[in-house]
This record gives structure tokens, sequence and C-alpha cells, in this order.
């Protein structure tokens, strides 16, 4: 019940890739100055994205990284998020400041219950400044569980002329979302986690055309700092559009890379096809059914107050679930106590979860809260199981 970290490719996402890998062996196989626009077409519609707008990347921290290192930000420049973000984040908005004196600025997130949509929305409105160029959040946090609302923020963004990057890693696989249609100047997410394809291979949006419906603002500069096409003019690049049409394929310059892993990218085609036949709203539906399952357990059993995650607001909720589970609350600022309710979890129960380290406001220390993943190949049992086992060992170790 670690979905969250990695997922399980199925058998025929393996045997996707595996056949592929041993294809290149026996036949030497490469793809230097490939775009792969096949490839892209098969797996955008899944996505709600043209082809022209997805790049196949490694992973979230590398399309986290390229939207960053690719704006033109300089200093003084403020780059709105939060507290609650991922290292993938924090280490490239490090580096900016470094480099080039760009300014993080963090709204402090709540935790629990008791916020609905519109309180998030209001307190990155709250601190918007004149120097502010981007707003940069997680949906979901990883930390928590809790969804932010992409396309309220996303809207946030647009009336203040920001460009909007999504940190989604945890989007891909779990929810059925088409992403041109959140807003969102750009969403990264992972393939390796809920889409349950190999590691390394995770996926970009770019909005590469403007779709007043979506977003009417024009598309921000943006310079594709990896690839290795051998059609870049060296005048640059042309203008961006700012029609319905694409001026040029942006996610083609992004794909063009030096002999890429055709078994991965084979295997994570795989991987889409199968959730594209299965319905990614059922799978959405299914998994956070579950999660729901869970909340209202730990709320039954811990109280509400023990939730780090959301649970009221149908907008926040998500497939991952966090909280608290010990008896004495104040165990939970035991990170040695944490991490040995995982591993008690794991080597009694043999269930895997994991902890996170979650900064709530007003408390002395952060919080290290249990994180579960409900997918689609757990049942109901699976998340009594866990209730009841989780239960059993927090008064086992009270």
């Amino acid at each position: 019940m670690n979905v969250g970290t990695v997922g399980s490719p199925p058998r025929e996402v393996l045997k996707a890739e595996t056949d592929e890998l041993e294809l290149v062996a026996r036949q030497a196989l490469s793809n230097y100055h490939g775009t792969f626009p096949d490839l892209r077409g098969q797996i955008a519609p899944g996505f709600g994205a043209d082809p022209d707008e997805l790049w196949i990347s490694g992973n979230t921290t590398e399309g986290v990284g390229t939207v960053l290192n690719g704006l033109a930000l300089n200093a003084g420049d403020e780059v709105l998020t939060t507290n609650h973000e991922h290292p993938a984040v924090n280490t490239p908005l490090a580096i900016l400041h470094n480099r080039r004196g760009v300014v993080t600025k963090r709204v402090a997130l709540p935790v629990g219950d008791n916020q609905r949509a519109e309180d998030y929305v209001a307190l990155f409105e709250a601190a918007i400044t004149p120097r502010t160029k981007v707003l940069l959040f997680s949906a979901p946090v990883f930390r928590t569980g809790t969804m932010l609302p992409i396309r309220m923020l996303a809207e946030l963004a647009q009336r203040h002329g920001l460009i909007s990057v999504c940190d989604g890693a945890h989007v891909p696989g779990m929810f059925a979302y088409r992403y041109r249609e959140l807003g969102v100047d750009f969403l990264a997410g992972s393939g390796g986690k809920w889409q349950c394809g190999p590691a390394r291979t995770g996926v970009l949006y770019l909005r590469n055309k403007v779709l007043p419906a979506f977003n009417p603002n024009p598309l921000p500069e943006f310079w594709p700092s990896i690839g290795s096409t051998q059609d870049y003019p060296d005048a640059g690049l042309p203008p961006r559009t700012g029609t319905s049409t694409a001026s040029y394929d942006i996610a083609a310059l992004l794909q063009d890379v030096g002999n890429p892993s055709l078994a991965q990218l084979t295997g994570f085609a795989a991987a889409c096809a199968l959730w594209d036949r299965l319905g990614r709203q059922k799978i959405q539906d299914y998994s956070v059914g579950l999660a729901n399952r869970l909340k209202a357990g730990i709320a039954e059993r811990w109280g509400i107050g023990a939730l780090y995650s959301a649970k009221s607001d149908p907008r926040l909720l998500c497939a991952m679930t966090a909280f608290n589970p010990f008896v004495r609350p104040a165990d939970v600022l035991d990170k040695v106590k944490a991490d040995a309710f995982v591993a008690r979890l794991h080597d009694e129960h043999h269930i895997t979860i994991r902890n996170t380290i979650v900064p709530v406001i007003g408390a002395p220390a952060p919080h290290y809260a249990m994180r579960v993943s409900t997918h689609l190949f757990h049942r109901r049992r699976d998340v009594d199981r866990f209730l009841d086992a989780a239960w059993q060992l927090s008064r086992a170790m009270a």
C-alpha cells in the first residue's frame, strides 16, 4: 500500500518491456534523434493532450527541473509555492535562487479536514505580490494526500497573469484528468507510481497553444534545456503561437535525446494502453473510493483529528491518506517511533506503507505521519485489514 512511492507494473507491461529489451539486445537497436511522434500520439489522448504537448520524460523530477530551468526568470522574480513541496521542487528552486537571484515565497498549508478548496485558493491569492511570476504547487500533496484544486489554482494564476506549474507526480494513473482542460501551463507527473509503468518514466504536459476555454493567456516564454535535435535553428525557435494551432512541436524538442531506453518507452506505452482500456475514470473512482473507506475507518477509530488528509470536500480527495496512528498523539513527532511503526507493520502484518515529514503550523517540529495508498489492485478487505493491523499495532506500541 505504497503506490505513492512506486507502482507495481502488471504482467503485460513487464512483458512488453522485457520483449523490447531482448529485441534491442539481439538487433543492437538504437533511436538517436527520435521524437517518437507515433508513441506520443498513442499516449497523449489518454491524458487529454495532443502529442505536441506531451513529453515522455524520465520522471517528475526531470519534468519539474526542466520547466524551472527553462523559464525566463530573473533576480527578484518570485515563485510562489508551499511549505509542503517535494525535494524535486525545492532543489531546482534553490538553484534558481543561488544562480539567478530568484526568490521563493512559501504558503504554509494547513492539514486535516477543516478546509475547503476555496480556502487554499485564498491562501495563495493573499500571498501574491507584484513580483510574483510563477504559481507552483503539488497536487496531490505527497506529504498529506490532500488534493489541491488544480483547475481553481490555474484560474487564479490566469487572473493574475502568472505562469502555473503543477507537480502532479501522483496524477498519471490515479486521476482521469484531461490535462489541457485543467488550464495549467505545465504539469509534471510520474509513470512509475500510480500509472504502474517502468521506472524512469514520466510525463510533462506543456501548454503549446492558446485555447480560451481553458487558458486564454499568452504562452509563457520557455526554453527547452534538454534535447539533441539536429533541427534546432541557430537563430532560435520561432515565436510561440497565440492561436489554437501550435507553431511547433515543443514536446519533440525535449523528446529527442541520445539513445533513450526503447524498453522503458514501450513498457510505459503498454501501461497507458491498459489504463485506457480499463477506463481511467473507473480507476480513479475505485482508488479514491477505497481511500474514502480508509479515511472513514481512521476517523471512527482514531478520531477525525488524526487525519492529515482532507476528508469532507470531494474536491480535495485522492487515493493517498495520511494520519497519526499513535495512542499518545505527541509520538508522531518521534521519527524513531514512526519508522518502527512502518517496519513492524511490514514485518508483523506484511503490509507496506511509508511515513512522510509534515510541517504543521504551530508545531514545535515536523510530524511523521503514516501515508497509505489504495489502488485498483486493492480490495475493501485489504483496507479493513490495514485498519485492524494499524489499530492493533498502535495499542502494542503505546
